[in-house]
């Protein structure tokens, strides 16, 4: 093993320090890039996975032997420490400094760059500087030249003596000047390293970038995906999070095709974190993981350390204390362990958040002073930050008022503090400022919190799936900033607030512009409700507050609920599952009632008569676990009255947010524009096929096909109903658009939900191993958008197929599936399911429901006469047949 890059460069564990909701999760990343470890045995032995293996499981055996041989002794305290075990690295490095340090100054000095990387790696940089001037006739040229002049300055780097790190680098490129060294080569990742502890990133990203283009043009897969990673790093710090998350999984590819596992692991690790700071807790929590469980495997505790502690933060943010703490308390074993200081006060810091978050503010206290002391003792005034605001809301609890605004303004204030901290910090002091009963402070602090956020949130790139789970971040700060002004009395500013909060991505793509500060239009309710024709009822749920705004043509007005969010959402679950199963079990539930009471009932008094009418519409614009509940199938009247579903009595249309409900449209007459109808496809072939031929497809087809003259239809049936049907023959021209599929809904990716039609034809796959025949949220979102110029202007999208309307609800957006891509695609009107659709009863309610748009019906209107139409028939009585499918209307 040479010795090389693989001793000098620097690796700083990754780390994360609070969570995205509930309580703030501010991360930072400790970057750590496999190419800093061993980037030369990469290059020379591609397999050395199984290799190194080997070479442990030998040397191993001997391991309690003297070395004879001081490159085997080298070369074993080398692999430990790039295995994470810093412990042992540094004893054996310090005995073989002792054994062999008598042979040469060239072996005495390559012992010692060992004994200096291990404390480098525990965050004692200091001493890293003290052991290296220590030993005399220090190299001042050749390869452990630059390596010490690489080192020392990195060093001064982490210790932010920049000038001193200057100065040492341009030692190193004196002598690379001269001869190009094997350590030379890594001389623009250092640098780039050098330029993010101080905080230039433009700079250190064009290094990276210069990096990554010699390793392609070396054909270098793993200094490739080094400096993929590193890429990823500055994204990250810079908060492009979409970016890095790029950049990430591109490095993984290459390290997963070219077997380096180590860089895999840390890609995926680091994918998790982007992830993370997306919003997307699910998604990160399995990487974290995942790459926590890899790193075990080979062996890298401090990898282990930096995992289980993010994974630790997923289960605080979803309010699992118990299961944080145990994560963050093992981290912080493994990282006593391997006496790594920066990752002991990570964790400190980790568990001083937990404990203040459950109450235990000696706990906190005492973790928190412990981290407070370890940063300040190295000069890192950006690790100060973290502990600093723990100790800020453990002196708000205890109501030590001025302590706690001072924390909490030097880091709002610090030029150290990340985006994500800094906002953080501003709602701590929105909350101390409410607490002490100064409307007027509070007022602006939620709203500096909330600009911060917004300019965090526009400063992404604009791809959807990204940016969809973005608004999590901020989901506590707008709940407390709603209940704020509705406490001061402010409830139309609170509506104000609330509706800006949803469907922005929705609205981003119809055209509306990502405003980099917080800036809520004026919003007139009464008038949206007069111009949409209708009553709205408005809801907002929270951890401790939901509301209900009852909006008519005349006023808008407030009416607290008694339940909380999780509240809501047990209950929905549990009707949900009763609404899909036996209907026998649904006819003895009173979860229907239940969920009335808490939804409804509350607002029944300020409910107008004319807005319970069946010829009236009730717009509903749901929060969180509402966007899949379907509001027909409450129940209003208790037992022992009969059960009577609430859309016996309403006509209700789903809408994402006020300021995108449109203004009635009047129907007059028969069906008008062009009708393009897509289904009854032929079903992929093989053995393992999940989506078979649906035997009444075809009758819902004719069903369909002749309510409009054959002049206007166009119709892809059989082997013709393929995604190319729709994406090659310009749906923005069409008015209404039919599919007749199966469908499915990606929980962990909703874009990825797709109508299941034919394959297409110029496709050769003989099977559904080839995806050709799935037409994806994604590509509808990307064929018809305002960006393109083409936006979709059909009246109606119907997607007669199951789970249309997605599986998965994000914060503020709602749920996303086929219905929601078909809204932000520029849709008017969209019908979609919320479970299984039946392929027997089917056919029934879609005839029913385009006579009555024939008849001059609103969709709206038709649907709800559909319905009813089943739901008096004894044979499909039960909501299963008819309530999956939802109405909803978009600008």
């Amino acid at each position: 093993m040479r010795l090389g890059a693989e001793l000098c460069s620097p690796f700083s564990p990754f780390k994360l320090k609070f969570g995205n909701t509930g309580m703030p999760m501010i991360p930072r990343q400790r970057h750590r890039n496999p190419q800093r470890r061993h980037a030369s045995a990469r290059r020379t032995t591609p397999k050395l996975s199984l290799l190194s293996a080997i070479f442990i499981a030998l040397i191993s055996l001997s391991a309690c032997r003297r070395h004879s041989d001081p490159q085997a002794a080298l070369d074993h305290a080398i692999l430990t420490l790039r295995h994470g075990d810093t412990v042992r690295a540094g004893e054996e490095a310090e005995r073989g400094y002792k054994e062999f340090r008598g042979i040469s100054t060239d072996w005495a000095w390559r012992f010692t760059i060992v004994r200096a990387r291990v404390l480098y790696w525990r965050g004692m940089y200091d001493e890293v500087l003290k052991v290296l001037a220590s030993e005399p006739l220090p190299p001042c040229c050749g390869e452990l030249g630059v390596q010490r002049y690489r080192l020392q300055g990195v060093a001064h780097s982490a210790l932010h003596r920049f000038q001193e790190a200057d100065q040492e680098l341009a030692e190193a490129r004196r002598i690379c000047g001269a001869s190009n060294y094997p350590a030379c080569s890594d001389l623009d990742s250092t640098e780039g390293k050098l330029e993010m502890d101080r905080g230039h990133y433009a700079e250190a990203q064009s290094l990276f970038l210069r990096v990554l283009a010699s390793a392609r043009a070396r054909g270098d897969g793993f200094m490739e995906a080094s400096s993929l990673l590193d890429l990823s790093w500055v994204a990250n710090v810079k908060t492009h999070f979409d970016e890095a998350l790029d950049w990430a999984d591109a490095a993984r590819r290459i390290a997963v095709s070219q077997d380096f596992p180590d860089a895999a692991q840390l890609a995926l690790g680091d994918m998790g974190w982007a992830y993370y700071k997306l919003g997307d807790l699910e998604k990160a929590q399995g990487m974290f993981i995942e790459a926590q469980n890899q790193a075990e495997k080979l062996g890298e505790v401090a990898s282990q350390v930096g995992w289980l502690t993010n994974a630790g933060y997923t289960h605080m943010d979803a309010g699992e204390f118990d299961a944080a703490k145990q994560a963050f308390q093992q981290s912080l074993k493994l990282a006593q362990q391997i006496n790594s200081r920066e990752d002991i006060m990570d964790t400190r810091t980790a568990l001083a958040f937990v404990s203040e978050k459950a109450g235990k503010l000696e706990e906190a206290k005492h973790n928190a002073d412990e981290a407070l002391a370890m940063a300040r003792e190295y000069g890192n005034k950006e690790d100060a930050l973290y502990p600093l605001l723990v100790e800020g809301r453990i002196a708000a609890q205890q109501h030590n008022a001025a302590s706690a605004a001072t924390a909490f303004h030097q880091v709002a204030e610090s030029a150290d503090a990340p985006v994500f901290l800094k906002w953080e910090a501003e709602h701590s002091l929105a909350q101390l400022y409410e607490d002490e009963n100064h409307p007027g402070i509070t007022d602006r602090e939620y709203r500096a919190a909330l600009s911060t956020f917004e300019a965090a949130r526009c400063g992404l790139h604009e791809r959807v799936d990204n940016r969809l789970p973005f608004l999590s971040n901020a989901a506590r700060i707008y709940e407390d900033y709603i209940h704020f002004l509705v406490v001061q009395g402010r409830t139309n500013d609170a509506l104000q607030v609330a509706d800006y909060s949803r469907a922005r991505t929705l609205a981003e793509g119809l055209g509306r512009p990502c405003k980099a500060t917080f800036a809520p239009d004026p919003l007139n309710a009464p008038e949206i409700a007069r111009r949409a024709g209708g009553t709205i009822l408005f809801y907002a749920l929270g951890d401790r507050h939901s509301y209900v705004w009852v909006i008519d043509s005349h006023q808008a007005r407030l009416i607290p609920l008694a339940v909380s969010k999780s509240e809501v959402e047990e209950a929905m679950q549990r009707y949900r599952k009763k609404l899909e199963g036996p209907p026998e079990i649904l006819e003895a539930s009173n979860d229907g009632h239940a969920l009335y009471q808490m939804l409804v009932a509350p607002a029944q008094d300020c409910l107008k008569e004319e807005a319970m009418g069946s010829n009236s519409t009730l717009f509903i614009i749901p929060d969180g676990a509402l966007n899949s509940l379907n509001f027909e199938t409450l129940v209003p009247q208790a037992p022992p009255q009969p059960k009577r579903y609430w859309i016996e009595d309403v006509t209700i249309v789903n809408a994402a947010a006020l300021r995108l409900l449109p203004a009635a449209r009047g129907r007059s007459g028969k069906l008008a524009g062009k009708l393009l109808l897509i289904g009854d496809r032929v079903a992929p072939t093989g053995s393992d096929n999940a989506y078979p031929e649906l035997p009444h497809s075809a009758v819902q087809m004719k069903n369909v096909e002749k309510y409009f003259p054959s002049e206007r239809q166009q119709v892809f049936q059989r082997q013709q109903a393929s995604p190319s049907a729709y994406l090659k023959n310009h749906p923005e021209q069409f008015s209404y658009i039919h599919f007749v599929a199966h469908g499915t809904a990606s929980q962990m990716n909703p874009l990825d939900s797709a109508i299941i039609l034919a394959h297409d034809p110029s496709s050769t796959a003989a099977s559904n191993q080839d995806d050709s025949f799935k037409l994806y949220a994604r590509d509808i979102i990307q064929q018809n958008n305002f960006e393109n110029h083409n936006p979709l202007r059909a009246e109606l999208v119907t997607i007669s197929a199951c789970y249309s309307n997605g599986k998965r609800t994000y914060s503020g957006e709602g749920l996303v599936g086929l219905s929601w891509a078909f809204l932000r695609a520029g849709a008017h009107n969209v019908i979609g399911a919320l479970w299984d659709v039946s392929d027997v009863s089917t056919p029934q309610l879609i005839d029913e429901f385009y006579a009555e748009l024939n008849k001059g019906k609103t969709p709206s209107v038709a649907l709800r006469t559909a319905k009813l139409s089943l739901l008096h028939d004894s044979a499909f009585h039960s909501p299963f047949y008819w309530a999956p499918f939802q109405l909803y209307t978009g600008s």
